[in-house]
């Protein structure tokens, strides 16, 4: 099979924002600083792991299917869907957001191009659930750091009365 130049580009948006995803994760690693560091810092060390993964599992999708991946870092740069990430040291609870926000803006571009990759190429949408799925277990692990606890309904006493 070879992939249409629209199948391409959306493997194509997939894989920069993974490959961002995984510089980004890598610039938190070394740059977060703050209460809970170690935690953080071995939870960068797995997705940061997994992002890579994920962007080499894309690119060699796309030769499989005689595309040719860019992952030039001026492509990259260039359309990534993903913020930048700011310089210098960053508070661990600050880290936890800008994380979740990339995490959840790669999930987002691959949600939005996964019909039009499953019209063509169930095989290529099946690897995309894959990286949904790990990447949305992701967000939620990371966010978790910063959420509080959701106030339980009050519980009504009802007397019985015998």
């Amino acid at each position: 099979m070879k992939a249409s130049e629209t199948l391409s580009n959306n493997l194509q948006s997939v894989l920069v924002d993974l490959i961002e995803l995984h510089v980004q994760g890598k610039q938190a690693h070394w740059s977060v600083v703050g209460k809970n560091f170690r935690d953080l810092h071995l939870q960068l060390d797995e997705i940061i792991l997994d992002a890579r993964e994920f962007s080499d599992e894309v690119a060699e999708r796309m030769r499989a299917l005689d595309a040719m991946p860019d992952g030039r870092s001026e492509t990259v740069t260039k359309t990534t869907h993903l913020p930048k990430f700011p310089d210098g040291e960053v508070d661990t609870a600050e880290t936890v957001t800008l994380i979740t926000e990339r995490l959840d803006a790669t999930v987002d571009n691959i949600r939005k191009v996964h019909d039009e990759v499953d019209e063509e190429d169930p095989t290529s949408a099946d690897i995309l659930h894959a990286f949904i799925e790990k990447l949305e277990q992701y967000s939620w692990m990371v966010s978790a750091e910063n959420r509080k606890p959701r106030k339980r309904a009050a519980l009504k006493s009802t007397s019985r009365v015998s």
